[in-house]
Parts: C-alpha cells; sequence; structure tokens
C-alpha cells in the first residue's frame, strides 16, 4: 500500500464509485478503500439475512418470504430518469456494459386523498382524473407552451425570457390552480420544495421536458429504468470492474482509515493498519471526516416487504408515487418506492416497498403513515432513521472533497448533481456528458 495515488477515495458508496470511475476514466491513478467488507456503504444492498440482522438482530427470518439471496433490498433506493444526467455518467465511463436495465412501470402522485396516474404531455393531461374540465384546457395549453420550448429560438418563447420571468409568473400566465401546480412542481419537475415558484422558469421547464423525453423513450408507464437486481450492482460489478480496466485498486475491509495531513493542513495520505498511502486528494463521504461536516437533517424511512403490487398504481411492479409536501401538511415532499421480483430484487410474488422523507418529527411510524397507509397489507415492515451531513470545509484549502449525505427521495436527480459538482471542484473542469444515449439502450427491455 506504501504507493503515491492522485486521488484516494474512500467508501464504496454510489457518488464516490461514480467517482473514482470519472477520475480513473480521466487518467488519474486511484485507490478506493472501504472500512466495511462489502460494498456501497449507506446505500448498500442486502439480503433478507442481512437484513433481518440490520433490524431485528439475531431473530431469523420467517420461511415464508423465501429465499434470503433471492433479495436485493437497496438500502437507498433510487430510479435513474431514463435521459438523465445519471445515465449519461454511466455511458460516459462505458459501464453501461456490465449493467442491464429494466423500464419501471408507473409514475404517481398523491392528490386529494388519491393516487393518480403523472400525467407528462399534452394529450395525457386531457384524460387525467387530476383535473376539471377547464383546468385540463389550461394544463394542455401549459404542456404545449414547455414541449414546444426550445432555448435557442425565440420564436418558441412567446415573449417571455425565462431565465428572468419566475416559474410562479409562468404557470399565472397559464392560470393554473394549486394542485395542478403541485404535481408538475413536485411529480414532473422533480423539486423537493416550494422555492422553485420565486426562481427562474428556465430550470423548470427543462425539468419537465426531462421527464417528457425518458418517458418517451420507453413507450412505457413511467420515465423511469432500474437496474436488474438493483443498484448493488453499481458499485460492486460495474465501478469495480471499470476501475480495474483503467489500473485503479479496490481494498475492502480496511479498519480505521486515518486521512492524514501535512504542516500546512492539507491532504498527505491514508493511514490503514500501519500502512500509509500517499496522495495529493481525497474523495470520501461524510462518515470518514466527521469533523469537517455538519448535521443537515434526518431522513425517517420504513422498509415493507409485500406479496402484491401497491394498490391503484395498475398492478404496476415497480412505481414511484410522490406525495407533495401541501397534499400532507408538511414541509417536505415524501416519496414511495417499490420494485419486485421483475427487476430481479426479490422472490417470485415477492414485492419491497420503501416509504421516506425527510424526518420533521422522532416518530417515523407516525409520520411516515400517509405513504404506508397507500400500501395496502405488508408482511413485515422495518422503520429506520438517519442523519444527513454536508461537508463545511474548504476544498481549495484541504484538498478534501466530502460527499452529501443521500436525501430521502427516490430518484437520481439531486444525488448525480452533487457528484457532478464534485467532479469539477477535483478537477477544474466540466464532465461533458454529450453522449449517445443509445448506447444504454442495449440492455433495456
Amino acid at each position: 500500500m506504501d504507493e503515491e495515488y492522485d486521488v484516494i477515495v474512500l467508501g464504496t458508496g454510489l457518488k464516490e464509485c461514480i467517482l473514482s470511475g470519472l477520475l480513473s476514466v480521466d487518467g488519474l491513478k486511484v485507490l478506493h478503500m472501504d472500512r466495511n467488507d462489502y460494498y456501497g456503504g449507506e446505500s448498500t444492498s442486502l439480503n433478507l439475512i442481512q437484513l433481518w440482522k440490520k433490524f431485528r438482530g439475531n431473530d431469523k427470518p420467517p420461511a415464508h418470504l423465501g429465499s434470503s439471496r433471492d433479495y436485493n433490498v437497496d438500502m437507498i433506493p433510487k430510479f435513474m430518469m431514463a435521459n438523465g444526467t445519471l445515465v449519461r455518467v454511466l455511458i460516459h465511463t462505458d459501464v453501461t456494459k456490465y449493467l442491464y436495465f429494466k423500464a419501471v412501470d408507473g409514475s404517481y402522485v398523491f392528490s386529494k386523498g388519491k393516487v393518480h396516474k403523472v400525467p407528462a404531455t399534452d394529450m395525457e393531461a386531457l384524460k387525467s382524473p387530476l383535473m376539471g374540465i377547464f383546468e385540463k384546457r389550461r394544463a394542455r395549453k401549459f404542456f404545449i407552451y414547455v414541449q414546444d420550448y426550445d432555448e435557442k429560438d425565440p420564436k418558441t418563447h412567446e415573449g417571455m425570457d425565462l431565465a428572468r420571468v419566475t416559474t410562479r409568473e409562468l404557470i399565472a400566465k397559464y392560470g393554473l390552480d394549486d394542485n395542478t401546480v403541485d404535481f408538475i412542481g413536485h411529480a414532473l419537475a422533480l423539486h423537493r420544495d416550494d422555492c422553485y415558484l420565486d426562481e427562474p422558469a428556465l430550470d423548470t421547464v427543462k425539468r419537465m421536458k426531462l421527464y417528457a423525453e425518458s418517458l418517451a423513450r420507453f413507450q412505457g408507464g413511467s420515465p423511469y429504468i432500474y437496474p436488474l437486481y438493483g443498484l448493488g450492482e453499481l458499485p460492486q460489478q460495474a465501478f469495480a470492474r471499470l476501475s480495474a480496466v483503467y489500473g485503479g485498486t479496490y481494498m475492502l475491509n480496511k479498519p480505521e482509515c486515518k486521512v492524514e495531513f501535512d504542516d500546512e493542513g492539507k491532504v498527505s495520505g491514508v493511514t490503514s493498519e500501519g500502512e500509509t498511502a500517499r496522495c495529493k486528494k481525497v474523495v470520501c463521504d461524510p462518515s470518514y471526516l466527521p469533523n469537517k461536516v455538519r448535521k443537515i437533517g434526518r431522513v425517517a424511512r420504513a422498509i415493507a416487504i409485500m406479496s402484491h403490487p401497491i394498490p391503484n398504481t395498475n398492478d404496476s411492479h415497480s412505481v414511484q408515487i410522490i406525495l407533495p409536501q401541501k397534499q400532507l401538511g408538511r414541509r417536505s415532499d415524501m416519496y414511495v418506492f417499490c420494485c419486485s421480483y421483475s427487476h430481479n430484487v426479490a422472490p417470485k410474488g415477492k414485492f419491497i416497498a420503501f416509504v421516506s422523507t425527510e424526518a420533521e418529527t422522532d416518530h417515523p411510524e407516525t409520520e411516515l403513515r400517509p405513504g404506508i397507509d397507500l400500501l395496502g397489507p405488508v408482511d413485515e415492515i422495518f422503520f429506520d432513521i438517519y442523519d444527513r451531513y454536508e461537508p463545511v470545509n474548504e476544498p481549495s484549502l484541504d484538498n478534501c472533497f466530502i460527499s452529501t449525505s443521500y436525501d430521502a427521495t427516490t430518484h437520481f436527480e439531486s444525488t448525480v448533481m452533487d457528484v457532478l459538482n464534485m467532479y469539477t471542484m477535483i478537477t477544474g473542469k466540466v464532465l461533458d456528458l454529450s453522449v449517445d444515449l443509445s448506447a444504454a439502450s442495449a440492455a433495456e427491455e
């Protein structure tokens, strides 16, 4: 281990693995270490026995749930937008050849006490029971404006500069009511709170276009895709292999990875088991440098094993339901994620559902009730709260690049932005993501 590296990456969570892959592809010499004897860190994937050990201690899982090894339960499950940034990053690093993706069946939103399919186009808006007849017409006009909008073609702007006009002002022009704004902002544009209403509308319009483009790519029921066998495949199968191809080194089960600093407070290396690997930069998750991060909140989540799809989702074997904060009288949205044996994450006939939100109380069972109530009968349910951290250091002074903890969302759009920002801080350049999206299609069904 006594060697010099350009970068040492600590932790094999998804963000760290993507960065390790990007930096390896750039030709940097990378050492990747993890104190655990498994891949994935906080975002690891567990079989049934491991799941029981984590939440129930020494109890054994009941036999009726099936074989332990048929379960691949992602601890931080997130769907990918088919045309989204993460898919572009995966194609850029060429790890798509190690992965098989399958489309997600459904994308739903909770509105006025019921679950509805998210309408993404002008035609779907006309059919949607989310809106009354006059509202449908107004929404259709808005959807057509968004579909036709081209940043480079002023003729499509209808006299509005979306870099200056706020989302609130744009929506007011079309006279949309609050419930319509709710599902557009939270279930289509995937904003996590309502701050976007007073920000330039361009971002929201781009997000809506991404949703519609991703949906069109599959002709399916949602814009999302998910790897067969779950996200655990990404760190282990894809990025570890990629790193090896580019001469990177992976080391698991390295206890007490201690980051070393020189007299000026800059990173000089990492010590484990009495050996020190020297480096110029360290990339890590918050747990490796606890004195350089601060707590920014907590995520409450429930994990359920079920023997049926979520009711009112058209028997979807994989689905996301977003419960916007206003519909629940909360300060943050709630998310429901469901996947099943159709993505090889559970034995035949079994479904895995997650309900998650930014915790606003100390009682996850009560707080998550609106989402849990949508699931129907469950075979087993586990509850958990984890803390979220963000870095407070100045990377230009200490050369430590620390990721932010995973949020409560069940999609990747916020996660991958953190990765790209870190990449730019580490390398001083912006990642070129103008890739051929069809490169991932060979693996799609």
